[in-house]
């Protein structure tokens, strides 16, 4: 219960700040001290590099490049980051794959709050990109998109689109494809299922982690972290 008001109390506290230039009213953590204070009281808020924390996991940071639906480079630094709790379910689905000889590439992880308003400013189909009214769980550091490679030649399993795709291919239950498109798809589901994700209706390659509403809305840079 102390660490309960105690986080109650630092929230408050920081409250003023983070909304600033927020026109929505939204409790935005986007001050480093502020982050570091909520670390401390509890350690499961701190976003870890995946990099770092999993063996073997592959990078392709399409939003640290133009090869992504903006067009432009939005991320100074191609790095991904997760809630603590999320990286190690992450790493559980990285060991379990490995028996196969399969791995995680990642395209994104935690994704600043201003990324996500410049997304929904650009973005032609909203239906595809968080409203920032709302913020998005990429936001909370509890949200992943990814594909699944053999790591043997590092090559990407085939899979019904590629990433970001707007078509009607890239929903989680899309039928009308190859056996084997479907095969893969359904493995990456299952195996991030057991591990407390959830895959999202429209893009196969995103997945929420179920504890999501119990952290915060975040807008610091890679670059700060």
């Amino acid at each position: 219960m102390k660490k309960i008001l105690f986080l109650f109390l630092l929230f408050c506290s920081a409250g003023t700040k983070a909304q600033k230039n927020n026109p929505y009213g939204l409790q935005i953590i986007n001050d480093l001290k502020a982050y570091r204070e909520y670390v401390k009281a509890d350690s499961s808020k701190e976003l870890l590099e995946l990099k770092k924390y999993i063996p073997g996991i592959k990078l392709d940071i399409r939003y640290a490049t133009k090869n992504n639906f903006t067009g432009q480079a939005v991320y100074k630094q191609a790095r991904a980051f997760a809630r603590r709790p999320v990286t190690e379910a992450l790493k559980n689905v990285q060991d379990e794959l490995k028996k196969s000889g399969l791995g995680l590439k990642i395209f994104d992880g935690y994704r600043p709050y201003t990324v996500t308003t410049k997304f929904f400013a650009i973005a032609n189909d909203k239906s595809f990109v968080a409203n920032p009214k709302d913020g998005s769980r990429h936001n909370r550091g509890c949200a992943i998109d990814l594909t699944l490679i053999n790591l043997k030649t590092g090559k990407e399993l085939a899979m019904p689109t590629p990433y970001d795709s707007f078509a009607p291919e890239a929903a989680s239950d899309f039928k009308n494809l190859p056996e084997e498109v479907i095969k893969n798809r359904e493995l990456l589901q299952t195996v991030m299922e057991k591990n407390n994700f959830r895959v999202l209706n429209n893009e196969w390659w995103h997945f929420d982690f179920i504890g999501w509403r119990n952290f915060e809305l975040m807008d610091i840079p890679f670059e700060d972290l």
